[in-house]
């Protein structure tokens, strides 16, 4: 009777050992990869300031963006295609090194246009665009943008002579669409 119980448990062992061989023979495994493009570092850079020049106290002054050499400039690359928010700090007034004298600055809703490659520049850009806003654009598919920017200066008759200057600060952002 011991062979009898001997011989069950080798059989009930080697039926175990053998069920626990074919679950393991059948596992398999799967691999995939995770993946990402780092989209290339955006770069603005102003490459001409609002010109303005000799303004006379009382009378308004304006610059329009399509003035070569004297509308402001920006230059963005980044990638192709993509898409970004554009957003303007724009200033209400220039003031004299000094800090002691100001001049009145305005911005139009269409005193800014923009070239993303589908236009043919300053003169016929692409589109145009609200710098109070913020607005979404496209980077073009030369990986370039470019922005102009016009302006109305208003001097008052009693408006102290000197030079004037306040920053206009583009800035852009990938939205991630």
């Amino acid at each position: 009777m011991r062979n009898s119980i001997r011989l069950k448990l080798l059989t009930v062992g080697a039926a175990l050992l053998l069920a626990g061989t074919t679950s393991i023979q059948a596992q398999e495994r799967g691999t995939i990869q995770a993946l990402a493009t780092v989209v290339s570092s955006l770069s603005v850079i102003g490459t001409n300031n609002l010109q303005f020049g000799t303004v006379t106290p009382g009378v308004n002054k304006t610059v329009d963006k399509a003035t070569v050499g004297f509308a402001g400039e920006w230059e963005v690359t980044g990638t192709a295609n993509a898409e970004v928010s554009v957003d303007f700090a724009l200033p209400d007034s220039l003031v004299t090194t000094d800090s002691l004298a100001f001049l009145r600055i305005a911005f139009s809703n269409a005193d800014v246009s923009y070239d993303d490659g589908t236009g043919t520049g300053q003169t016929n850009p692409a589109g145009i665009l609200d710098p109070h806003g913020p607005g979404v654009l496209n980077i073009g598919s030369g990986a370039t943008l470019m922005f102009w920017i016009g302006g109305t200066v208003l001097p008052r008759i009693s408006q102290t002579g000197g030079d004037y200057a306040a920053d206009i600060v583009l800035t852009v952002a990938y939205t991630g669409s």
